[in-house]
């Protein structure tokens, strides 16, 4: 029997093996670099119905400016018109935008700044809509907001998506973008209970009446 040719295809085999997984690797390597480029952990961002886009190009504020990511994941853009950018990286978009603008502009420098927007409500003192960017805290998406009214606990924070609660509870300081937060997503600020809201008239109360009885026994 002859080996030779069952070794080379053994060989072949291997060295496609691991030439692909080094090429899936380097991808998410370059993904994950992509990300920490944008100040968030693991893969670059991508684009839904309801974000906005940041485009800032320089020496051109008349094509700069925030555009909204319509319902079927259009952006429209000055002089380029719409651009389809549903489940696009950020970087990815960039590079499409640089290669679109340079026809139009002489070495142009893009910068751009994906932001979601997200209703801030319950006990907080300005509830609205709110744009912010990837790196947002939770805290930091409620002091958008006013910060809490004086009944309003940053204990119980909830987060809900198209009516369900994703998260319950969090922690203030938890990053928004590690919970996968996206446009439309509502943060509501319950109230503190209501001995919680009472302890001090309670505690007043309670230390008054052991003065009064302490003056009766005497």
């Amino acid at each position: 029997m002859n080996l030779a040719p069952r070794a080379f295809a053994f060989a072949l085999l291997a060295f496609l093996m691991v030439t692909g997984a080094g090429h899936l690797g380097a991808q998410a390597a370059a993904a994950a670099t992509a990300g920490e480029a944008l100040g968030v952990d693991g893969p670059a961002p991508t684009l839904f119905p309801g974000d906005v886009v940041e485009i800032a190009i320089w020496r051109e504020p008349e094509l700069s400016g925030r555009f909204p990511v319509d319902e079927e994941g259009t952006l429209v853009l000055p002089l380029l018109g719409p651009v389809e950018v549903l489940g696009v990286p950020v970087p990815d978009l960039r590079r499409r935008l640089l290669t679109a603008y340079g026809r139009e502009l002489r070495n142009p420098s893009i910068s751009i700044t994906p932001l979601r927007r997200i209703h801030v409500l319950g006990e907080v003192m300005q509830p609205g809509l709110f744009p912010v960017d990837l790196t947002v805290s939770l805290a930091g998406a409620v002091a958008l907001a006013g910060g809490t009214t004086p009944v309003g606990d940053l204990e119980k924070i909830r987060i809900l998506r198209d009516g369900v609660v994703i998260l319950e509870g969090a922690v203030p300081t938890e990053d928004l973008a590690s919970i996968d937060v996206r446009s439309g997503d509502q943060i509501i600020v319950d109230r503190r209970g209501w001995f919680e809201r009472h302890s001090a008239f309670l505690v007043s109360t309670a230390i008054g009446a052991a003065g009064i009885m302490v003056s009766i026994l005497r």
